[in-house]
């Protein structure tokens, strides 16, 4: 996890023709690169307000890391003592290929200013030998382990959030879902251009149509990640948020959708089903931004936008101290907001084109 200026990006491959040879040296390369800082001018530099490192927790069966952010100290210590910090648990987009250290840009960035300790999942990639099913259990796994041993990182457990990207955001929709279950009370989870299935049927929307292959090439990449993430005799529509059966008295929810994206519908369905379900949920719209366009600073011009409104909203449900509802108000400064009963605005902003791959 080496972070040097000299680190080559490796080329793009054709992932559907792609060996798992050639998937594993190509997601080392690029993972190399992402986690450099020869990627900053696309994917932008930590906050210096940010101080991070990496720690490995003892889960169950397993060692795993995890990128950790929290306010720098100030030279009185403390920063270094505070034991009541808000706590955001995020997992990375990719699937296939990602690491945790290509979102030190925003993570850092709320870690400085909530302020909170950012916990980000260094999850098992999806691959022959990984299904989805374990990074699931990763992102699940370091939020039990983090929240249970509360005292130690410093947090207060009952301001909890969930934070995740792409087939990130998935996880963390299963996470969201799985805390309900068990009675783990959540404030806010935010998914950023989500993917909320991985059956059949995920490729059937508008979006995925429209922008199969421009400004990326989603769809060979779709199914990469599909194949890899729910092997023959897997159920799909368990590692499958939209199709959850019950999505009423989750944590409220932000979901990012770029609108030049080919799971923009992903997103967009979500936040119905979450709303016909009871629960609270804004619905933002980036119009001409891309998939993974959070993670492309350098890029993409409205990718601090998004990062402004991800911290209103988390600031607004981690600040909260009389354990109710997150009230149904403005998030922050948005674009073409659909806050499914709450408010609607309109703008637009152009794209950059520049390749990236994984969801």
């Amino acid at each position: 996890m080496s972070e040097t200026t000299a680190v080559q990006r490796p080329p793009e491959p054709e992932f559907s023709a792609i060996t798992t040879e050639e998937l594993i040296a190509y997601r080392d390369a690029e993972n190399r690169w992402r986690a450099s800082s020869a990627a900053w001018p696309i994917i932008g530099e930590p906050d210096a307000g940010a101080a991070i490192e990496w720690q490995e927790l003892a889960l169950p069966g397993r060692d795993l890391p995890v990128r950790v952010y929290r306010p720098a100290s100030t030279g009185d210590g403390a920063a270094d003592t505070r034991t009541d910090l808000p706590l955001v648990v995020h997992v990375h987009g990719g699937g296939y290929v990602g690491t945790a250290a290509q979102c030190d840009w925003t993570n850092s960035h709320l870690a400085a200013h909530l302020p909170a300790l950012v916990v980000s999942v260094e999850h098992r990639l999806v691959a022959p030998d990984s299904p989805l099913a374990n990074a699931a259990d990763d992102g699940w796994d370091v939020l039990e382990h983090v929240v249970q041993h509360a005292a130690q990182w410093g947090v207060d457990p009952a301001r909890t959030a969930v934070f995740g990207e792409s087939c990130g955001a998935l996880i963390s929709a299963l996470t969201a879902i799985r805390a309900r279950a068990i009675g783990l009370r959540l404030v806010a989870q935010v998914l950023v251009n989500p993917v909320v299935e991985v059956t059949e049927t995920m490729y059937d929307y508008p979006s995925i149509s429209e922008y199969a292959y421009s400004p990326t090439r989603a769809v060979p990449v779709l199914r990469l990640l599909q194949r890899l993430a729910v092997p023959p005799g897997t159920d799909a529509r368990a590692f499958s948020p939209l199709y959850a059966d019950d999505l009423s008295g989750l944590a409220p929810a932000l979901v990012v959708v770029p609108t030049r994206d080919a799971v923009a519908d992903h997103g967009r369905r979500y936040a119905e089903r979450l709303r016909a379900a009871g629960t609270s949920v804004w619905l933002t719209e980036y119009p001409g931004a891309r998939h993974a366009f959070l993670t492309l600073s350098g890029v993409e011009p409205q990718a601090g936008v998004a990062q402004a409104e991800i911290l209103e909203f988390l600031r607004a449900a981690l600040t909260q101290s009389d354990g109710g509802t997150t009230q149904c108000t403005p998030p922050g400064p948005a674009v073409s907001r659909l806050g499914l009963g709450c408010m609607s605005m309109t703008g637009s902003y152009g794209p950059a084109d520049l390749p990236t791959t994984g969801v």
